[in-house]
């Protein structure tokens, strides 16, 4: 894509990728690949550092609720959006996101410390 060359700037010092897609679109479910082998896997981040999120549009069709997604995708946390029927559910799931985030950065700020003193 014509954005790739600012991808190294985006990725720099990112804690955390959040990887949204059309679960109906079977071209969404490639592109998810491309984006977590980039994004996720050549940075180095943890699995736990991604959160995919299956939007779903009003009015879209219900059965993609059991997506079942191949490996390496199907080690990574997956949440459902449907901002119509349940809005406080997705922004639970992101608040839990955040914070393993923060914990994960606290954690590796606290090995850091320790090396130094060490």
């Amino acid at each position: 894509s014509r954005f790739e060359t600012c991808w190294p700037a985006l990725m720099k010092d990112s804690h955390g990728v959040i990887i949204i897609f059309n679960p109906e679109l079977p071209s969404h479910l490639k592109e998810i690949e491309m984006w977590y082998s980039c994004f996720v896997q050549q940075q180095p981040l943890l699995d736990s550092q991604c959160l995919l999120v299956a939007h779903h549009k009003p009015g879209s069709a219900g059965d993609t609720e059991n997506l079942s997604l191949a490996y390496p995708l199907n080690k990574l946390k997956l949440i459902h959006s449907n901002l119509e029927e349940d809005p406080e559910d997705v922004r639970m799931e992101f608040i839990k996101y955040f914070r393993s985030i923060i914990s994960i950065i606290n954690e590796s700020r606290e090995r850091e410390e320790m090396s130094i003193i060490s």
